[in-house]
């Protein structure tokens, strides 16, 4: 389980979907800096699909930049 404190928020957009769960996503904050994200259990079990070109929150953590959560799909 996360702790909040520890967490980096950022939106970005889904570029490319890698297979297996994974996204390519690209942030708006900083600019143009593209990760690896997995979707969230909470997406899954709801059965929320993921394009390419969906606007998303992802979290990252401190310690490996280049790999993420995403947690939401902006509408």
């Amino acid at each position: 389980m996360s702790n909040k404190a520890n967490v980096i928020e950022a939106k970005g957009t889904i570029k490319k979907e890698s297979g297996n769960g994974f996204f390519n996503v690209i942030l708006e904050q900083p600019e143009g800096h593209e990760c690896l994200c997995r979707v969230s259990g909470k997406l899954i079990t709801r059965k929320i699909q993921l394009l390419v070109g969906d606007n998303v929150t992802v979290e990252l953590s401190p310690f490996d930049l280049t790999r993420g959560r995403i947690t939401f799909r902006d509408k």
